[in-house]
């Protein structure tokens, strides 16, 4: 099975942006009242049976149950009778926002995330299910709204059924994300020819192992003046007020900009990658950690983890082409003309020198060059297999050089 999600600006009219902020204020009001209700629970355990907390103490019944799912779920279909609010909204979609919570709850006990907080403001929400024939050139047809004109920047795919759709608010406006599914298999790209290394720098964005140090540029840093300007003046503002208002939409409006300026270019920079080879090798990094250490600045303003684990495989899986992560502990202590252990280097050292064989190159290039090698070995392929079109793998002469340099 197949998903594809294709995204559309959304023209709504005043009264059907009305609707929407209805829509967006009551989720909302229903996620937060889910939140407290669990809250209060998990606060009513706290103390053990024979003592009470110093002081305040919440009083739940012993035998009430746990405010799963299921029961809020239950408890939100009774209370549509009595309340205009929520009869006022789609059920399936107070269904989604009930189910967002269930799963910001597992997500903090299985992966270690904070406890959800409150929301002040919902930017989404979700239409399970699609009606029938609700695609129409440039308009979309959605439960409880009707149909909403869309800015239809490309066709509708082809052999795909519309399953969900979901409505966000963005600083710019409201946008249409459509979730697209076909029943055909998809299957793995198979190993080609030519690979790839790479290796994500820290002076430049990434190094290749054909010699290509490409630098991102300064995404968040050519804005930051502007940011400055427009932040300092709303610290004078009050806030809540309509000015305060019009500068944090200002504000939005740059990041936003950024972003969007940010993942055009991993998406131009991944299918250059593509058009050079049929492999390619990245290493299996923690971003994480990354944007909490010394090169957090850059990590997260050039969106390196977005790049390597979103978009290039994506890209990859689009244009039929072998993508696969390797270890990456020791890339940089490893020679990868005669793969020997050459010891840590500085973060100031750039330079490889080999005390053994005499390579030298880029320190970032032969990074890339160990992870092609540890990739090739990965798929079953003997490195002098691979990679320059007929020259072994290691035997760097000038004349070589200044071909990789022209690839």
């Amino acid at each position: 099975m197949i998903t594809l999600t294709y995204q559309f600006r959304l023209k709504l009219n005043r009264q059907q942006t009305q609707e929407v902020e209805h829509v967006l204020t009551v989720c909302k009001s229903v996620y937060n009242y889910a939140l407290a209700e669990r809250k209060a629970w998990y606060n009513s355990r706290k103390s053990l049976v024979d003592r009470c907390s110093l002081f305040a103490e919440y009083i739940i019944p012993a035998n009430t149950p746990y405010p799963s799912y299921n029961n809020q779920a239950k408890n939100l279909t009774i209370a549509k009778k009595t309340n205009p609010d929520l009869k006022s909204v789609n059920a399936q979609v107070l269904q989604q926002t009930l189910k967002t919570l269930d799963k910001a709850f597992s997500d903090m006990k299985s992966k270690g995330y904070g406890f959800p907080r409150f929301k002040k403001h919902m930017k989404s929400f979700v239409f399970p299910a699609m009606l029938k024939n609700c695609l129409e050139e440039g308009k979309v047809k959605l439960p409880q709204l009707g149909w909403l004109r869309i800015k239809q920047s490309r066709d509708y795919p082809t052999g795909f059924e519309p399953k969900q759709a979901r409505i966000v608010k963005k600083a710019s406006g409201y946008y249409l994300m459509i979730a697209f599914q076909s029943q055909e298999s998809c299957y793995d790209a198979p190993v080609g020819k030519t690979s790839l290394g790479i290796d994500a720098g820290i002076e430049s964005f990434i190094a290749t192992d054909r010699g290509e140090l490409i630098k991102a540029p300064k995404f968040l840093l050519q804005a930051q003046s502007q940011l400055k300007l427009l932040q300092r003046r709303l610290k004078h503002k009050i806030k809540g007020s309509n000015n305060w208002l019009k500068l944090q939409n200002k504000i939005a409006k740059i990041h936003e900009k950024v972003a969007n300026t940010r993942r055009d270019w991993h998406f131009k920079l991944a299918n250059y990658l593509c058009d050079l080879t049929d492999n390619i090798f990245v290493e299996d990094i923690n971003f994480v950690s990354w944007s909490r250490g010394i090169v957090r600045k850059q990590s997260l303003d050039s969106g390196i983890g977005q790049f390597i684990n979103e978009i290039l495989p994506y890209v990859c899986w689009k244009r039929s082409k072998f993508y696969l992560k390797v270890d990456k502990n020791g890339t940089s202590q490893e020679c990868s003309n005669c793969g020997t252990h050459t010891g840590k280097k500085h973060l100031t050292q750039r330079i490889h020198n080999c005390q053994f064989c005499g390579y030298t190159a880029p320190r970032d290039v032969v990074s890339a060059e160990v992870i092609r090698n540890r990739g090739l070995i990965a798929v079953g392929h003997t490195v002098n297999q691979i990679a320059y079109r007929d020259v072994l793998t290691g035997i760097r002469q000038d004349n070589l050089l200044n071909l990789v340099k022209c690839l």
